[in-house]
Formats: structure tokens, C-alpha cells, sequence
């Protein structure tokens, strides 16, 4: 499919009754999902009856305070060798629910049984549901407001996914040992597979690609020099929790695909506009339009960089608390949960702020070159 056939697709105006039909489909999906079952290998129980002891006060050494709650739970296997076994077990929940979990009658659980189905212990909660629910309003969301562009942008989501599964089953075969060349390479096709999908192939999509990857990469290879020069003082790569491989490499995957996000959301905008204004107005210079691009790449630089640091601190508020509240101090608290965030957060900017004279003077040769 070419641009010119996209942007008629893009226009046109689906049915009303083909949204309908695709909602409901998938909300008996939906349903289908609590039913499921005969599914899992794990056993799951539906519980019937629940009963809460007496709510116990509790202090550690630090006077964090926290409320203690005992529950006495019925349930029905589901599935197994034991369904249709009445079963009975504990579970135990905290008031901060910090690491634990109120059930309450009709919820699904994993458990774990033992001794002839005897001895039963709660293990997680079923989510399958609320996963299914959120996926199919996404869907329905993106293609009542958005028609054919909100199913290609839901494709490139559901075809990324997929891929990021395959490299990280990847990474684990190989042990960790080609961690940074896996996600490199990933990186590239993210950038391709999701600009094909939602723009086509076209001039607009090529320079959007190459803005992507140079911002992206350049970044990183900024980042190495300084690493280089400063001899990495600072980085606290053992400040990664849960890594059984090399954590250098690891932290720069990471930063990779964390800036391509960024760069590609940056590089699209700067482009579209600049293809655009080229349109309307074909007696502007190549000149003119990177003008026109880096005042487009101002403009919209500071509000990224802003909803990068606000990523950054919403995933480092609940340990910085947690570091805080268990008397650690804020330099180390810092050192130990944020110092790596930040650094990631930083490359990215630079990647943002690269992206921008990419992406003007590969839109203005491209642009000029077609004019010819």
C-alpha cells in the first residue's frame, strides 16, 4: 500500500456497525477470558467464602507503622487433578498492600496444593481478566477515533511485542553473552517495522527512519565517549536489581531503547510538519525548511525532555520512598535507585536534541530532491 492509497484509507469513515460488531466480538473474548481455566497449568481456585480476623497494629525498627489482617478463605479448584475440591486456606494482607494481596469472594487465584490436596497455599491473584478488558477498550478506542491509523498503530504494538518476546527468549539462550548486539539490532527493526506500519513505505517514512536511528545511536555513542573519559565514576550498575548478567551491556540496551521512543516520536513530528509546509508552500529553500525544522524541534524539545524526567520519576518514587523511610539517606538513596534513571533520562535528551538537525537536513535534502 502505498501513501496516496493510505491517506484515502486514513480518511475514510468506517461503519458504524463494523465498530459495533468488533466491540462486541471482543468483549465475549473478554468473557471467554474468566473462563479460561482449562488453560493454565497452575491450579485456581475460585473463592466463595471469606473471613477477616481482627486487624493487628505492627512498628519495625524504623516506626514504619502498618496494619496486619488474617483471612480464613473457602474455595473451588477450577481446574487439575482436584477440581471440584472444596478447599480451605490462609492468606494474610497489609493495609499499605505493599507486597500482599486482599482476595475477596469471586476472585481467582493461583495456589499451590500439596498432601493430597490437603495443604493449600495462596500464591497470586488471576489478571488475565483486567489484561483482556484493557486490551479490547484500547482497541475499541483507537478505532472509533482513530479508524484505519488506530488498527496500524495497535498492529505495530502487537508486532513489536512479539518481537521483544523473541529477543528476550534470545538473550536468555545466549546467556546474556549478545545482550547489547540483540537489542541493537532490535532497535533498528522497531524503528523499521513500526514507521512501515503507520506511515508506508515513502520518503516521509525514510527520513523519519534515519532521523530516528542517527538521534538514537548518536546518543549512545555521546554516552561512551563520556563514559570513556570520566572512567564511568558514578554509575552504579550494581544498583540493578535481579541482573544475572553483565550489567554494563544490560544498562545500554536499556538506554537504547528508552531513547528510541523519545527520538522517533520527535524525528515523526519534525518530518510530517516539515513535509507538509513543503507542500503548502513549494517555493520555500531547502534552507528555509531546516530553518522551519530546527524552529519545529525547539519548540516541541523541552515538553519531551519534561515527559522524560516525569517517567523517570514516577518509576523511582515508590523505592526512594522505601530507601527513605528505612533511614537510608538521600545521597544514598539516590547512588542506589536513581543515579541509573537519570543518566538514561540525560541520554535521551541528548538524543532529542540530536534528532532535531538530523531530522531538518535529511526532510530538506529529501524534499529538495524530489522537487528536482
Amino acid at each position: 500500500m502505498n501513501s496516496l492509497q493510505r491517506e484515502k484509507w486514513v480518511v475514510h469513515r468506517w461503519p458504524t456497525w463494523v465498530i459495533i460488531v468488533i466491540a462486541l466480538i471482543g468483549l465475549l473474548g473478554v468473557i471467554g477470558v474468566k473462563f479460561d481455566y482449562v488453560l493454565y497449568h497452575d491450579p485456581i481456585v475460585t473463592i466463595s467464602q471469606v473471613k477477616n480476623g481482627k486487624p493487628v497494629k505492627q512498628k519495625d525498627e524504623f516506626q514504619n507503622a502498618d496494619t496486619i489482617t488474617n483471612q480464613q478463605l473457602v474455595g473451588t479448584v477450577r481446574n487439575g487433578d482436584y477440581k471440584g475440591k472444596q478447599v480451605r486456606f490462609e492468606n494474610t494482607f497489609s493495609l499499605s498492600g505493599a507486597s500482599d494481596q486482599r482476595y475477596h469472594k469471586g476472585d481467582d487465584a493461583f495456589v499451590m496444593i500439596r498432601q493430597k490436596g490437603e495443604k493449600v497455599t495462596i500464591r497470586e491473584t488471576k489478571r488475565d481478566v483486567p489484561l483482556a478488558f484493557t486490551a479490547w477498550l484500547t482497541i475499541i478506542l483507537l478505532l472509533a477515533t482513530m479508524m484505519f491509523s488506530g488498527l496500524m498503530a495497535f498492529t505495530s504494538v502487537a508486532i513489536n511485542s512479539i518481537l521483544f518476546y523473541w529477543a528476550v527468549r534470545l538473550n536468555g539462550d545466549s546467556n546474556g553473552g549478545k545482550v547489547l548486539l540483540i537489542f541493537g539490532l532490535l532497535t533498528i527493526v522497531f524503528a523499521v517495522v513500526t514507521l512501515w506500519i503507520v506511515m508506508g513505505i515513502s520518503h516521509q517514512m525514510l527520513v523519519t527512519l534515519l532521523a530516528t536511528l542517527g538521534g538514537t545511536f548518536l546518543s549512545v555513542l555521546v554516552a561512551l565517549g563520556v563514559f570513556a573519559l570520566t572512567k564511568e565514576k558514578g554509575m552504579y550498575y550494581e544498583s540493578m536489581e535481579y541482573v544475572t548478567q553483565l550489567p554494563k551491556p544490560l544498562f545500554l540496551a536499556e538506554t537504547i531503547l528508552g531513547s528510541l521512543g523519545a527520538v522517533m516520536d520527535e524525528s515523526t513530528d519534525i518530518v510530517a510538519s516539515l513535509f507538509t509546509l513543503k507542500q503548502e508552500q513549494p517555493e520555500l529553500s531547502s534552507k528555509q525548511v531546516y530553518r522551519s525544522g530546527r524552529q519545529i524541534g525547539r519548540t516541541i524539545m523541552g515538553p519531551l525532555i519534561n515527559v522524560l524526567f516525569f517517567i523517570f520519576m514516577a518509576e523511582t518514587i515508590p523505592m526512594a520512598l522505601l530507601y527513605l523511610k528505612n533511614g537510608n539517606t538521600w545521597g544514598y538513596t539516590f547512588s542506589m535507585n536513581m543515579s541509573l534513571g537519570m543518566i538514561q533520562s540525560l541520554i535521551s535528551g541528548i538524543g532529542i536534541v540530536l534528532a532535531i538537525p538530523l531530522a531538518s537536513w535529511f526532510a530538506s535534502f529529501a524534499l529538495r530532491r524530489r522537487a528536482q
